[in-house]
C-alpha cells in the first residue's frame, strides 16, 4: 500500500519532468497551433477528472443524505473556486504571451512569474491526488486504489504538455536549456508537496472527504476556465484547442470508467 501511495504522489510529477525535458531535445519553439492543442488537451483532462474522479465520488460519499447528497459537492466546489480566486489575487504571476502581470504588485523576475502561473494551478491538482489517496487508505471511503492511480495517471498525462509549455517558451526568451528544464520541473514540484500534506492530514481529511473532493474539483475548474480555455482559444487555429479539449476529456473519462 505504501508503495502504491508513493506511486500515486510521484506519477503526476513524473509527467511534468518528462514534459519539461522536451526543452533539452527539441530545437524549435512550440508553434501556436501546437500550444493550442496541448493546452486544450490539458483542459479536457482536468475537466473530466473534476467530474468523474472528484464530483461524482463526492456525491457518492454523501449518499446517506438522500436527495441532499449534492450539497457537500456544491459547497466544496464553491470553496475551491473562491480559494483559487484568492490565490490568483495574491500570488504575482504572468501568463504566456502576456506582458501584464496579475496578482500582488511585487517586483520579481518575469521568469519567476511565469513559473508561478503554472505552479498556481498545480496546487489543486496535487490536492486532488492527495484527497483521493487519503480517501483510498481509509476504511470509511468507497474510493479504490485503482481509481486513485487512474487520477494520478490522468493528471500525469496532462502534466506532460504543461511541462513543455512552460520550459520551451523560457528557452525562447534566452534562458539556457538546463535552467529552463529546472524551472519547468520546479513549477510542478508543488503537486507532490500539496499531495503529501493532504495525505499526512488524512485523519482530519476523512470526515470532510466529500467537501474536499469537490473543493479540488472547483479549484481545477477555476484554472480551466480562467486560464486554459482562454489560452487555447486565443489567436488563430483555436479550433485545434477545442478538438484536443475533446480528446483530453474523452481520454480521461474512459480511463476513469475503465480503470477506476
Amino acid at each position: 500500500m505504501k508503495i502504491e501511495i508513493l506511486q500515486g504522489i510521484l506519477i503526476p510529477f513524473l509527467g511534468t519532468i518528462l514534459g519539461s525535458a522536451c526543452v533539452l531535445f527539441m530545437k524549435n519553439v512550440l508553434s501556436i497551433s501546437l500550444r493550442h492543442m496541448l493546452t486544450g488537451f490539458a483542459a479536457g483532462v482536468m475537466t473530466a477528472a473534476s467530474v468523474w474522479s472528484l464530483l461524482i465520488p463526492s456525491m457518492e460519499q454523501s449518499d446517506y443524505m438522500d436527495k441532499w447528497s449534492f450539497l457537500p459537492a456544491v459547497i466544496g466546489f464553491w470553496i475551491g473556486i473562491l480559494f483559487l480566486l484568492l490565490l490568483d489575487i495574491i500570488i504575482p504571476h504572468l501568463h504566456q504571451d502576456s506582458d501584464e502581470p496579475e496578482g500582488a504588485n511585487i517586483r520579481i523576475k518575469r521568469t519567476t512569474m511565469l513559473v508561478f502561473a503554472v505552479a498556481l494551478h498545480n496546487i489543486p491538482e496535487g490536492m486532488a491526488v492527495g484527497v483521493v489517496l487519503a480517501g483510498c487508505i481509509s476504511d470509511q471511503s468507497t474510493i479504490t486504489m485503482a481509481g486513485a492511480l487512474t487520477l494520478s495517471v490522468g493528471i500525469a498525462i496532462q502534466n506532460f504538455p504543461e511541462g513543455a509549455i512552460i520550459s520551451m517558451p523560457l528557452k525562447a526568451e534566452g534562458i539556457e536549456k538546463k535552467k529552463a528544464f529546472f524551472y519547468g520541473v520546479l513549477s510542478g514540484a508543488v503537486e507532490p508537496a500539496s499531495a503529501m500534506i493532504t495525505i499526512l492530514a488524512a485523519k482530519l481529511v476523512i470526515p470532510v472527504l466529500p467537501y474536499l473532493l469537490s473543493f479540488a474539483a472547483g479549484a481545477m475548474i477555476y484554472v480551466v476556465v480562467e486560464e486554459l480555455i482562454p489560452e487555447m482559444s486565443c489567436g488563430k487555429h483555436s479550433n485545434w484547442g477545442t478538438l484536443f479539449f475533446a480528446v483530453g476529456f474523452t481520454l480521461m473519462m474512459a480511463l476513469d470508467v475503465a480503470l477506476g
